[in-house]
């Protein structure tokens, strides 16, 4: 559907180059409109050697920093809230549904930029934490702040976060604590640390000249990073470094699947079709969770999980299944030995019908069982059955003594 954005004032048709930016912008504008990015070929994250951090790590809890601390462990399913936190705050960021990104790398500049706040308000509705006095959270009746870096040891922190006689009117009230978040989306890591914050702590460099002195390190904004020496003072919640940042599945796919499934299009059409992306997932991203963003991103279309589910219809004669969170799909799932989805998640796998003797996980429905394919099974597929996703009330019935949940 085209839209027309309306007519062009009088003296535009003197500027030609007015006119074609405006036609740009209203081509852009259109939703549904689909697009594909490259592979990143940078880094989305630095991590300098004095700022490694190891998993497991026991530390001891510093007295100042202790009521910050325990507040986070008592928290229900504190760290799991934590990490969601994270993937949700990047992927609003990507907004893959309309854009078709799937990479930090493909953000702007200023999206970038953004980062840091998203993820700050996604933490702040997550846990309900209330506003600061000074800084923007409070915790325990105690005020401290959220600091995000894509790099770990780049977090900047602001001359009120600290006291220095030098600041004059612009010093901090006293030496506050922060919460240090970082993530990196390409290798599925994330950490999380609390740091009291004091003019020691933060980074220092000679003045050029011939004495040499140390100078404060401000920025442009007058913001200074902590110093590699302060690495020792972090507390770093859940034991240090985290490798369980939920997957980016479209980022940690191999090039020639990811290509195969964006230019999946159908024979009668020139163009790529939404609804044959998302069955090219399914069909080339087996036995593997799919997420509700990574659909979104792939079908690129208001309604993508609606293809989700009619890729469910359409690849069943090709033997594949799509489980999705409802009735029979989580129990047969596990029956066959597969992550169970839940809201928002779907898993195909291939089926073959076997008989009740087979040693693989297996159920049985209407009196057949039911395997994963396996080998040149998959060369020879057979009709998946159609397996019900709970609006049948009876489906509990349908399912043989083979079937285990």
């Amino acid at each position: 559907m085209t839209i027309q954005m309306g007519l062009p004032f009088p003296q535009d048709a003197a500027q030609p180059g007015l006119q074609d930016s405006r036609a740009l912008a209203a081509q852009h504008s259109c939703r549904n409109t689909f697009r594909t990015w490259d592979a990143p070929r940078e880094a989305m994250s630095r991590v300098p050697r004095e700022w490694r951090i190891q998993a497991g790590l026991t530390q001891h809890v510093p007295d100042d920093l202790a009521p910050f601390v325990e507040w986070f462990y008592t928290q229900p399913e504190a760290r799991e809230r934590f990490r969601w936190a994270l993937r949700d705050s990047l992927d609003e960021l990507l907004d893959g549904q309309r854009t078709g990104r799937w990479a930090y790398q493909h953000l702007t500049k200023t999206e970038k930029t953004y980062l840091g706040t998203a993820v700050e308000v996604n933490l702040t509705k997550e846990f309900a934490i209330g506003n600061g006095v000074d800084l923007d959270w409070s915790i325990v009746g105690l005020d401290i702040d959220c600091k995000f870096s894509k790099d770990l040891g780049g977090w900047e922190i602001p001359m009120e976060m600290y006291l220095c006689a030098d600041h004059g009117e612009r010093s901090g009230h006293a030496d506050q604590a922060a919460v240090l978040t970082w993530m990196d989306d390409d290798k599925s890591q994330w950490a999380a640390g609390i740091v009291r914050i004091t003019d020691e702590r933060l980074r220092w460099k000679k003045e050029r000249g011939a004495n040499g002195d140390l100078v404060r390190a401000y920025n442009r904004d007058n913001k200074r990073k902590l110093s590699d020496r302060a690495k020792s003072e972090v507390y770093w919640l859940w034991g240090g470094l985290q490798r369980d940042l939920p997957t980016n599945l479209l980022r940690h796919l191999d090039s020639e699947t990811r290509e195969r499934i964006f230019s999946a299009r159908s024979p009668r059409r020139r163009s790529s079709s939404g609804q044959q992306r998302v069955d090219e997932l399914f069909r080339a991203v087996q036995n593997r969770l799919i997420g509700r963003q990574t659909v979104l991103t792939v079908g690129q279309q208001d309604d993508a999980p609606k293809r989700a589910r009619d890729a469910r219809i359409r690849l069943r004669p090709e033997g594949i299944v799509v489980l999705g969170h409802q009735g029979s799909h989580p129990h047969a799932a596990r029956a066959l030995g597969l992550p169970e989805p839940t809201k928002g998640e779907w898993i195909s796998t291939s089926l073959v019908p076997v008989s009740s003797a087979d040693k693989r996980p297996k159920f049985s429905l209407d009196g057949q069982f039911w395997a994963r394919a396996c080998g040149e099974e998959q060369l020879h597929p057979v009709p998946a059955p159609d397996l019900p996703d709970g609006r049948e009330s009876t489906w509990v019935d349908r399912f043989g003594p083979g079937f285990t949940a």
